[in-house]
């Protein structure tokens, strides 16, 4: 039964822990389950269906307090968010080790996962839940909305304005996409099951109406496109049902794309054909019923995609998961359109570019203005990164402790780090800094229907890379390194690493600033150098990343 009880962060500069490397991990866990931020704080889910925070109410008590009692050159070991030892380790070692659902890939099946996480064995973390660095839906705008420019830059000369988009889902990540659209120029219908959902991205400022049906939900979006008008607006209903209803209608959007808790059957989505209460109920009364009925659901949405693909739209899959459970469930060309990665997020990676954000422990917006001001006086001659900030700062509802996100490159990342560090140093921030990133990263995947899908010399699955990022992070000083399996896709699909460094203000916190935000963004480039592509082998050669083996010396099978 869940525990009624609220979650905020401490606030200000003053610590509880012995360390800001300690503190820093027991505030953004706070944050992660707090009101504003988590989806389902009383069952300590944060977003993604079930991706939580802590185990359960007993682990989480007992992480907060042996992060307040251990001393500054411990290590606390979180094992699918239980705490399961203290270790005397070193000021430059991590504060917290954790690991997320990692099941050993002959027994790595959603079936055998949930057999395990019944018994209390084990914890879904999604990618940022489970690693204490969520700031809410703003943690993905950023990328939903490069991704959207690079839609209209590739397909409509350059903007969405004048064009029409269909989604579906407003959960914690999804809620991103109607202000990634509009953000864009662009109209935006958005179909959300849970009118609880729809109304909070309305509250938050990610929205901007709600429909009283389907037909006044196409009239107020289409309008909108024709007249050249920025809007989002959601519609109460199940993507498996309007999906294939706007097939039957012959209506064709400009752009398609999803992102329900696809990668979930059981907790995440939500079968078509039956009420949300209906299917709730069928969830607790009868659950291998319901992952039926949403595998069914699930063949019937992607097979509308298609279609609509078929018909004209640019159709994209935004890495939920859809495409392979639809394939799981009979659709023999679920793959048949392309994932956002794939299709217009990869040259990014290749040069060490990813989504970097920070929260000001203090919870002082003032702090934040700061950190806003010094990223814009880094990098004055990057007009996407100057036109994103103003845009975040005018548009972005905060949610729990003040945070942002920008996506920088290699080379920026540090630059940005190191005058965080400095501000601390300075007195002008109240309290440290927690810089980190999503997993979606340009080193810290492998997810072969996501952020690997396609790669050039058939590494799509090789899980090294993400290991080897986290074992980076943790010999470069990261206050928090984190290893998960599943994230935004499902058990048995990927497996990716977080990394946080808390920008302290001190000689030793800046050394451990500037290690990771070099060597975390450096295992992107590396990676996709030792793939084959051209961008990143520039940028290696361009910045100095040493290969001691040079792509190329001894060709892969694509090169031979």
């Amino acid at each position: 039964m869940s525990q009624a009880r609220v979650v905020r962060a401490p606030r200000g500069p003053e610590r509880s822990a012995q360390s800001w490397g300690a503190e820093g991990a027991l505030r953004m866990l706070h944050n992660n389950l707090d009101p504003e931020v988590a989806e389902r704080p009383e069952d300590l889910v944060v977003y993604g269906g079930n991706g939580r925070a802590a185990r359960d109410w007993r682990s989480f008590d007992a992480i907060v307090e042996s992060l307040r009692s251990m001393g500054p050159e411990d290590t606390l070991l979180v094992q699918s968010g239980k705490p399961v030892g203290v270790l005397r380790t070193h000021d430059m070692a991590p504060r917290v080790l954790i690991a997320n659902a990692n099941i050993v890939p002959k027994w790595a099946t959603p079936e055998h996962f949930r057999e395990l996480e019944d018994l209390g064995l084990t914890m879904y973390g999604q990618m940022t839940a489970g690693s204490w660095i969520y700031i809410g839906t703003q943690g993905i705008l950023q990328g939903t909305y490069a991704t959207f420019a690079e839609v209209g830059k590739q397909h409509f000369d350059g903007t969405l304005a004048g064009r029409w988009v269909l989604t579906a889902g407003l959960g914690g990540m999804g809620g991103a996409q109607p202000l990634a659209v509009t953000g864009n120029g662009g109209a935006a219908l958005c179909i959300e099951v849970d009118p609880w959902r729809a109304r909070r991205r309305l509250e938050h400022g990610y929205l901007d109406e709600i429909a009283d049906s389907l037909d006044d939900g196409l009239d107020r979006v289409t309008r909108a496109a024709a007249e050249g008008r920025a809007l989002s607006v959601a519609v109460v209903g199940n993507a498996a049902d309007v999906f294939p209803e706007l097939v039957r209608r012959g209506v064709t959007p400009d752009v398609v794309t999803d992102q329900t808790s696809a990668h979930d059957a059981l907790n995440g989505y939500v079968p078509g054909a039956m009420t949300l209460d209906e299917a709730l109920e069928l969830r607790r009364a009868k659950p291998k019923e319901y992952v039926d009925r949403s595998m069914a659901s699930m063949a019937v949405h992607c097979q509308a995609m298609l279609d609509l693909q078929r018909f004209g739209s640019v159709v994209f899959d935004y890495g939920n998961g859809l495409r392979g459970q639809a394939r799981d469930a009979g659709v023999a060309d679920a793959f048949g359109y392309p994932g956002f990665v794939l299709a217009y997020v990869r040259p990014l990676f290749s040069r060490g570019s990813g989504p970097f954000r920070w929260a000001c422990l203090s919870g002082d917006p003032a702090d934040l203005a700061a950190t806003d001001e010094a990223v814009l006086s880094a990098f004055p001659d990057d007009d996407g990164l100057q036109r994103w900030v103003r845009f975040a700062r005018e548009h972005v509802k905060g949610q729990g402790l003040p945070a942002r996100i920008c996506w920088l490159g290699y080379g920026q990342r540090q630059v940005a780090g190191l005058a965080f560090d400095d501000l601390v140093a300075r007195g002008i921030l109240r309290a440290p800094v927690a810089i980190g990133r999503d997993h979606l990263d340009a080193g810290s995947v492998a997810s072969p229907e996501r952020e690997t899908e396609g790669m050039r010399d058939g590494s799509d699955a090789i899980a090294d890379w993400p290991l080897l990022n986290a074992l980076v992070n943790t010999a470069s000083g990261a206050s928090w390194v984190s290893i998960h399996h599943g994230g935004g896709v499902g058990i048995g699909k990927s497996i990716h690493a977080g990394q946080v460094v808390v920008a302290e203000g001190t000689a030793s916190s800046r050394r451990r600033v500037e290690l990771v935000l070099t060597n975390d963004p450096a295992t992107g480039v590396i990676r996709h150098a030792d793939a084959g592509y051209d961008i990143a082998l520039d940028t290696a050669r361009d910045v100095g990343v040493t290969m001691p083996l040079e792509p190329g010396t001894h060709p892969p099978a694509w090169q031979a």
